[in-house]
């Protein structure tokens, strides 16, 4: 009798025991899962959705009412080294403070029925904005979670008055591992109320501004205009900690790689003692293909397939010609790894990939 009560004590202690050592093992196995793939975490009345990829924050899309476009802002690579600058979000300590339009990660152009998109911004004086346009995002129709991550939005393309000129349904595939992250950038431009020309224009298209730690080194101050022939200095500064360079698919370096045609363009430095390489790859469908290099030393990195005689004077002028109700698609991919270098074999590699898709 008293064995078989040492029994029944027995297991009146190991069932609640097992019981919470299995919930326990749940709720691990449960908080493994979810900090593993994309994570995507949509916080519409913040206007804006954060991104994870393996429990890490990578980037985060904002479309703040008060910006002229949607942007992803801040992005990381993956040993959490920022590369996007601070300014005008988040000004930092002794980066520069120009063109406030280039902010973050972001897709526009400079000259869209006479409508310049780009260098819209806070500067810009109220009395000139109708000759700027602002993209306004209209809904988040989806933001998936897995194994990749899948942002589809929906926004227009208006002038300053409030006509839309373009309507754009854009999908961000989000993607990663422990040393690389990646965002495949797919855009559908409509023509809605009228006939829509893209015109020859070198501001564009699909773009970075980068932390001052991935610009290139520089003792002189620069000037720099729009094609209205608006000026804006950029400032020499101290050169402690800036190790930028370019490299393209054309095997031109730095300074070099401007207005020439690649299919993908890289930028590497160091920062927080850790090499870190980003690019951009153009894909073979698009509309103007291989881009334009638009890759200047002070830390703006672009890729435009939607100017030619801007960057070459020699070549002819360009333009994307949409009657009411056609459309264009442009690809593009971002690509950022952090530990090592970035090889033009590897590039090569990520290039015909991504050809192959979309």
């Amino acid at each position: 009798m008293k064995k078989h009560r040492r029994i029944y004590k027995w297991i009146l202690f190991a069932v609640p025991v097992v019981v919470m050592i299995l919930a326990t093992g749940i709720t691990i196995d449960a908080q493994s899962n979810r900090s593993k793939g994309v994570r995507l975490e949509n916080l519409e009345d913040q206007h804006k959705v954060n991104v994870y990829v393996n429990g890490a924050l990578f980037t985060t899309y904002r479309y703040p009412s008060k910006m002229e476009k949607p942007f992803l802002y801040p992005v990381y690579a993956p040993n959490g080294s920022v590369i996007t600058r601070g300014f005008p979000i988040e000004p930092r300590k002794g980066e520069r403070i120009d063109h406030p339009h280039q902010v973050g990660l972001w897709f526009n152009h400079g000259n869209i029925n006479g409508i310049d998109f780009w260098n819209n911004s806070s500067a810009i004086p109220a009395e000139k904005k109708d000759g700027y346009g602002h993209i306004t995002v209209q809904k988040i129709v989806k933001a998936e979670s897995g194994k990749t991550g899948i942002l589809e939005v929906k926004a227009s393309w208006d002038d300053n008055r409030g006509n839309t000129i373009l309507a754009e349904s854009v999908k961000y595939i989000f993607s990663g591992d422990k040393n690389s992250r990646v965002i495949d950038h797919i855009t559908t431009l409509t023509a809605v109320n009228g006939p829509v020309v893209i015109a020859d224009n070198k501001e564009g298209l699909f773009a970075i501004r980068v932390d001052r730690a991935f610009e290139m080194p520089s003792n002189e101050p620069l000037i720099f205009t729009d094609d209205k022939g608006n000026p804006t200095t950029v400032a020499a500064t101290d050169n402690t900690g800036v190790t930028g360079m370019y490299t393209s698919s054309k095997n031109l370096k730095g300074d070099a790689v401007w207005g020439t045609r690649n299919e993908w363009v890289y930028l590497s430095g160091t920062k927080d003692n850790t090499k870190i390489a980003f690019a951009i790859f153009d894909h073979p469908g698009n509309f103007g293909f291989p881009a334009y290099a638009h890759a200047r030393g002070y830390g703006l990195f672009s890729v435009n397939n939607l100017g030619q005689n801007s960057y070459d004077p020699k070549q002819e002028k360009i333009s994307c010609n949409l009657a009411k109700g056609e459309s264009i698609i442009l690809r593009h991919r971002f690509y950022v790894q952090s530990g090592s270098d970035l090889t033009p074999d590897k590039a090569d590699k990520i290039f015909r990939e991504f050809s192959k898709e979309y």
